[in-house]
């Protein structure tokens, strides 16, 4: 078995905005990058496969299993994280780091304090006292630590420098040579072209491509008949059916 994650057919709608029938699979230590401009869905197609944003339609299927009905099991095999996620402000990161590793049964500390160290996070810090570029590295950090084989990212990259995503960029490579499985989504091309191997592309709440990066290139390239930049094709896709 391959696949690691199957996404099939999943829909959410809400008053002003509808996620409609996505469908792609993501392999056992594959990066995949899910693009799409601000407001496309990505966030609501990783809430959707986590199961916090309940679908109205469509099954995820994590190592072979359908999600709902074995949330618990799946859950252990999981690393979710998210710019702008909110832990208790006023904690320290040691006393989050304490109470979270007591939900997973493969927590390893020595793992937790190896990116603690690498990351530069000290531990006695309130969150509230983190940069958000720190806190996005101490909820990876968090994501990490037990061992998870497939990793749901939702713009890890977001507020950090420059060095900062290389860094990060460069540990989704060395993850992946291990069999992890990275889903992260971003807006930032630089960083698909230095980790992905495939790209799932939403635009407005509809699936607009995916597939291996190569592919995903090659396919537009004959379409716009030039040699495209993945930030060329951005902007295409963007532009095709809108009034210039």
């Amino acid at each position: 078995m391959n696949k690691i994650l199957e996404v099939q057919g999943i829909g959410k709608s809400y008053p002003l905005f509808q996620l409609k029938n996505i469908s792609f699979d993501v392999e056992y230590g594959e990066v995949m990058g899910l693009v799409g401009r601000n407001g496309a869905g990505k966030t609501t197609v990783l809430k959707s496969i986590l199961d916090l944003a309940h679908p109205d339609a469509g099954i995820v299927k994590i190592m072979g299993r359908e999600f709902t009905g074995h949330e618990n099991q799946v859950r252990q095999q999981i690393g979710y994280a998210a710019g702008g996620m909110s832990y208790y402000k006023r904690k320290k990161v040691r006393d989050i780091i304490a109470v979270t590793r007591t939900f997973y049964d493969n927590w390893d500390d020595d793992e937790c304090a190896h990116y603690m160290q690498a990351f530069d996070i000290d531990g006695s810090k309130k969150i509230m006292e983190l940069s958000e570029g720190m806190k996005v590295k101490f909820y990876l950090t968090m994501a990490l630590s037990h061992h998870a084989e497939l990793l749901i990212l939702d713009e890890p990259t977001s507020g950090l420098d420059p060095v900062s995503r290389d860094e990060l960029t460069a540990i989704f490579r060395k993850l992946a040579a291990k069999g992890t499985a990275i889903l992260f989504s971003t807006h930032i091309t630089s960083d698909l072209e230095k980790c992905a191997d495939s790209i799932t592309y939403i635009k407005a709440g509809e699936l607009e491509s995916s597939g291996k990066r190569d592919d995903f290139v090659r396919g537009y390239a004959a379409e716009m008949g030039t040699v495209p930049t993945l930030d060329d094709i951005m902007v295409y896709i963007e532009r095709k059916g809108a009034e210039l």
